[in-house]
């Protein structure tokens, strides 16, 4: 079962992790700056494919890689509509490590941790997958695209 973490979209809108119950979660921490950037157009083209089929992206920017995602609220919003026409979900600006870390990316640190063990983020879009029962299965590295992920992805679409 997903956790009861509050949420808030780019444009203030309060949610809860929760309101995602049931489906299957890409959480992707983002940056306008990065050079993994353009995976923005892939993760929209597979949002695309299947989003129908039970799947959401909820991406989290993220200034605290290389200062990368230095934008207020209203310029990121115009930079992923505008840049990529992003319809998946994009959530305020949010730290991922450190003590004022997110409680989500708390929780997917600890219940997907990276090689070795580690639970610190190393960069921008790292990926995490996340089945219809809450678990968090699988975590990318910031290399990874949409290939990646996809053959994870489509066995859980089709549960």
């Amino acid at each position: 079962m997903l956790p009861d973490i509050s949420l808030k979209r780019i444009d203030g809108a309060a949610e809860n992790l929760r309101d995602y119950a049931g489906k299957v979660l890409l959480v992707v921490n983002v940056a306008s700056r990065c050079g993994f950037t353009p995976q923005y157009a892939e993760l929209q083209a597979l949002y695309d494919e299947v989003k129908d089929a039970g799947f959401e992206i909820l991406a989290f920017p993220c200034n605290q890689f290389g200062a990368q995602e230095p934008g207020s609220p209203q310029e990121i919003a115009q930079f992923c509509s505008t840049r990529y026409a992003v319809t998946f979900p994009v959530f305020e600006k949010t730290d991922v490590n450190g003590p004022s870390a997110h409680p989500l990316y708390q929780h997917l640190k600890t219940a997907a941790p990276g090689l070795f063990g580690t639970e610190s983020i190393k960069w921008n879009f790292t990926k995490f997958l996340i089945d219809r029962s809450g678990k968090a299965l699988e975590r990318y590295a910031p290399q990874q695209g949409a290939k990646d992920i996809r053959k994870d992805l489509m066995p859980l679409l089709a549960e």
